[in-house]
């Protein structure tokens, strides 16, 4: 007895057939984008959550008294970066020989970086930057740990006296 044409007898294995690869491969593709975008997620994790968030918020108190102690001492400063360079001019009683400068990239934790000041003439403190800053990076100036003041700020374009053609565009 032959077989009909619509009784036809599949003689190949399954697995060589092209149906069950293809059900196969519709979950197997979503466990391999999963499992993508679980190393995306631990290998670019975001730098805003701060793992410590309760130390920090006990310590917020102590920086407004800070800023509150600058701003009722008349502290200001003024930041100027010129080729390689970050210029602090300062007005207020600050007679420190040194004064440390903490600057912060808004998003990227491992670009942030501290610098010592050394004052050049009264109310005037400068150094070398070793890492290259932009605009909006955030900064914090203060007499050092023992300082009982602090004032913090953002770099704006206009802080930058030469700026590169990438630079000027974000103006």
């Amino acid at each position: 007895m032959t077989p009909s044409p619509l009784q036809a007898v599949d003689d190949q294995p399954w697995y060589q057939q092209f149906w069950p690869w293809f059900l196969i491969a519709l979950p197997g593709s979503v466990v391999v984008a999963a499992f993508a975008t679980l190393y995306i997620a631990n290998k670019h994790s975001d730098d805003l959550v701060v793992d410590e968030y309760y130390k920090n918020g006990l310590a917020i108190n102590r920086q407004i008294a800070k800023q509150q102690r600058a701003q009722e001492i008349g502290l200001s400063a003024m930041l100027t970066v010129d080729a390689g360079t970050i210029t602090v001019r300062t007005t207020g009683p600050i007679t420190s020989p040194v004064l440390n400068l903490r600057l912060s990239h808004p998003f990227e934790t491992d670009a942030d970086f501290q610098l010592p000041l050394s004052r050049v003439h009264a109310g005037e403190y400068r150094a070398p930057l070793q890492h290259a800053i932009a605009p909006n990076w955030h900064w914090i100036l203060d007499g050092g740990e023992q300082s009982e003041w602090r004032l913090d700020g953002s770099l704006v374009a206009s802080d930058f006296t030469t700026l590169s053609a990438a630079d000027k565009s974000l103006r």
